[in-house]
Order: C-alpha cells, then structure tokens, then sequence
C-alpha cells in the first residue's frame, strides 16, 4: 500500500515516481493507495479499442503529472463514463486511488500503467497553476514503460479527436507540403474515358494525369477488433478532358496523403486499382462543367497490393497542352438563395457576422461504434441583401479552419446544400463541402469567378467599426425557430 498523496517530498520529489516504484515491485501487479494521488490531466487522448466485443468502443490514454514527472496512462474501460460526461478533461485534477502494470503478452517487454479507480475529478490544485510548459516535465520513461507519441495498445496505430471521428488527428497524418518538382512521363498516359476496357481485361491500366474537382471528408470505418491499421476512406471526384470518376483513397495513405490531395492539385497517378463504383453514397453537384461523368467504375489508390504510387505536379509545371477542366463553382448570392430548390448545390462567399458555439449530436448510423458529428451555426453577408446566410456547418475535416471561424472573416463554403423549412431557408454543408477563411484564399482556383469579385469590390464600401457592432459570438441558437406557442407547435404536428 502507498502512502498519502500529500508525500511530495520523498525521495526523488516526485510522490508519482514514488507510487511507481512500488507498482513496479509489487507482486500482484496493482496498487491501491492508501490516500488518493492528486495530479494534473495534460493530455487526452482516444482511440478504437482493441478488444472485442468491447464494453466500451473506444479506449482512452491519459498523460498526467504531479508537476515533477508525467506519465501516460491506460484508463480502464469502467471510467470512460468520466470522459463522457465531460469531466475528466484536459486542465482538470484527478485523484487516483489504484493503478495497476498491464503487460502487453504480444510485446516482448511492452508494459504500462492503467488507472484503475478514480477516487474524484477536482478543479486543479494551485501548485499547478505555475508550470508553464508541460512539455519541459521530465518523462516516466525507465525499463518497461516506454515511450511512443501513440496509444499505449500498440495494435492501434492512431489516435482519434475526442470527439468525433472525422477529422485529421495526431502525428501520423502528414501536414501539407509544397510538392516537389517532378519530370513525368506523359507520353503513356490514358484517359478517363478508356478505363472501361481496361476493367473488362486483364491489362494493367496505364498512368493517368487528372485533376482534383472536389474531396470528401474523411470517413472512418473502424470497428473493435478490426486488425485493419488505418481504416479510413476519402473520396475525391477527378477529371481529364475525357469525363470525371470517382477516385478512392484507402487506408494507410490517408494520413499520407490527405492534407497534400488538395481541390484544384494535378495528379499523375500509377499503379491503381479500378473497381465497381459504390452507387449509395453522397456525390458533389457539378452541373457547371460541359464532361461526361463515369459512374460505373471508380479508381482505387491502395497502400498494397499493388501499392499506388501518387505524383503531385507543381502549379508552375502543369502544362496547357494538357487540356485538364478547371475546379467548376456556382456561386450564389444570398439574394439568390430564397428562389433556390430545396437541396440544391451552391458555393458562397460573405463576412461573418455570428458564430455559433461547436455543438454535438450523436449520428444516427446504426452499424459500427457510437459517433458524434460536430457542427455550428454560422452568419455570413455579402451585401446584395439585409439578409444574412444561415449557415449549418458539420465538421469538414479541416480542424483548423473549422474552429477558427470567427467574425468579421471572409468565409468560402463550397458545396452547401439548401433547405427549405416551411418560410425558413438555410445552406447547410454536404460530404464534400470545403471552408476557406481568410488566410486561405490567396490562390484558391474561386479567387477570380465573378461573384467572388464582386463581394470583395463591396467589402471595400465597409468600415470595419460599423460592422464590429453587428458581430456576436456564441450562446445557444435555434434553427429553423420554434413556433411562437403551443397551438402553433400542435398545427405544425
């Protein structure tokens, strides 16, 4: 048994290092403290669990301290409820009262700490409030604890977002880089429009050099018990000047290559697969570009067997010989959206004047683990109306503009979706919706359609102090508005 959770003192200093070393030795393996042990929560992280059937879908690896060491820990799968609830967090004190050392019979000489029992989650000590950067703490990293940026089951190769499912997450998924230059082989290549016979044969299809029209969010598909190391999807639509197809990326070079397959990117693409086309699914609207589209087959880019190989040509190298279409848009105006059909496509640009606070709901997918989608609702003008769009936005897979969007910022939204409510009208984001903000608009393909040129021309009419006392931030909103009473709500029913 392990002594009071106030013995700061002892020893090394650390009372973690000490309760460790006693774990270490005992030999039941687990540890039930005495009085509780008081530290700080400076990490969250969650991942798919490995067992199956799992209680509990996912797992959680919690990095805490007690500000002379850290440590990162399993939390056993009876307190995931504090996570849920929203109380064991990243910021918060913890006090633990048992722990135990799993070892990973898998790995040879793989072993960690797994909290057990959790006496409380408490608002964090003062003597925490000093440390100015975590990082700087001195790792618990001695014999068979070992380090590793992922989770602590080493059958999982990736962390999630807390949340939800659909976002980049972690060091595994590569940022975006400039690409390279390259020389190609252009010589060889084949169109979109020849692909059919290449499926109906047994010849390896030759190279294709296409452009990127549209990508969807990401899509997990991930399942307790899965062995598949990167169960993660992402469309694109790609196009020649033969017709447009459905391009499929799979598995482990998603995190390769997903932050580099960027809308308007020319791609020189070897070694792919070529596969019947999934038909239920969502697909962008593209009504503005005079190309046939190939529905029956898509092309696959797979990690193995064969492994694709995906060549990304520099802007400055793309050649106008090449004949490749250009990104289409349609973008609307807000005093075009009331005469819109319902569920029809636009893109739209305008200032944000209100930004909702990120909100959850539970999907309602009935196969595979339990998933949340996170969205806000969004204000934007653009001066053709009083009106402003009323925008619903879902997570896009684009974290960091995601949750950046703030007013006064010129938004871009592509591929909204409109709906109609009875007298109420709102743009709502699809699959294959991109968000723009400002910062991100220098060389977007968008930067010279019209309607783009004519916002920017109005925004310059603006004083920025004037539209300041339009903007407001958060709180909890509605939408489309409840009715005004209850006999209104009974008619409505």
């Amino acid at each position: 048994m392990a002594g009071p959770a106030d013995r700061s003192d002892s020893g090394s200093g650390s009372a973690l290092q000490a309760v460790f070393e006693q774990l270490r030795s005992a030999h039941t393996l687990s540890l039930t403290l005495t009085g509780p042990l008081c530290l700080a929560v400076i990490a969250l992280d969650r991942y798919l669990s490995a067992q199956h059937p799992a209680a509990e879908s996912y797992s959680y690896d919690l990095t805490v301290t007690d500000g002379r060491w850290r440590i990162k820990c399993q939390l056993a799968d009876s307190l995931s409820r504090w996570v849920r609830t929203g109380s064991l967090r990243c910021g918060a004190g913890v006090l633990v009262s048992q722990l135990s050392m799993v070892h990973d019979e898998t790995r040879l000489s793989h072993s960690y700490i797994r909290i057990d029992s959790i006496h409380s989650v408490v608002e964090l000590p003062e003597r925490f409030l000093s440390i100015q950067d975590v990082g700087s703490i001195t790792e618990w990293c001695q014999d068979h604890v070992t380090r590793s940026d992922g989770p602590l089951q080493l059958s999982r190769k990736y962390y999630l977002p807390l949340w939800i499912n659909d976002d980049p997450y972690g060091s595994v998924w590569a940022p975006y880089s400039p690409p390279p230059d390259v020389v190609i082989d252009v010589s060889r290549i084949t169109l979109l429009a020849d692909l059919e016979a290449f499926f109906h044969s047994s010849r390896r299809p030759l190279p294709l050099l296409v452009r990127i029209l549209h990508r969807s969010r990401i899509r997990y598909y991930g399942k307790p018990g899965q062995n598949i190391d990167f169960p993660f999807q992402v469309y694109c639509e790609v196009a020649d000047q033969s017709g447009v197809m459905s391009m499929v990326v799979w598995n482990d070079l998603c995190p390769e290559w997903f932050n580099r397959l960027t809308v308007g990117s020319v791609l020189y693409l070897q070694q792919y697969s070529l596969k019947h086309s999934y038909q239920n699914r969502s697909r962008p609207h593209i009504r503005t570009l005079s190309l046939m589209t190939f529905h029956s087959i898509e092309i696959s880019l797979n990690p193995r067997s064969p492994a694709s190989v995906v060549t990304v040509i520099p802007p400055k190298s793309v050649q106008p010989q090449w004949d490749l279409p250009d990104v289409p848009y349609n973008f609307a105006t807000r005093s075009e959206v009331d005469s819109m059909n319902n569920n029809q496509a636009c893109d739209i640009i305008g200032l944000v004047t209100y930004v909702g606070r990120v909100e959850r709901i539970r999907s309602k997918e009935k196969t595979g683990p339990e998933k949340f989608w996170a969205y806000r609702w969004v204000h934007a003008v653009d001066g053709t109306t009083d009106s402003a769009f009323i925008l619903e936005i879902f997570s896009s897979s684009q974290p960091e503009i995601f949750n950046n969007i703030c007013p006064m910022t010129y938004l871009v939204c592509t591929q909204m979706r409109v709906c109609k409510t009875g007298c109420s009208v709102y743009l709502t984001s699809s699959t294959e919706t991109h968000l723009f903000i400002t910062g991100c608009h220098k060389k977007q393909p968008y930067v010279n359609e019209p309607k783009v040129k004519a916002f920017i021309q109005w925004t310059k009419t603006l004083k920025d102090s004037v539209m300041l006392r339009r903007t407001s931030v958060g709180g909890h909103y509605c939408y489309p508005p409840a009715p005004p009473s209850n006999s209104n709500l009974t008619s409505e029913i």
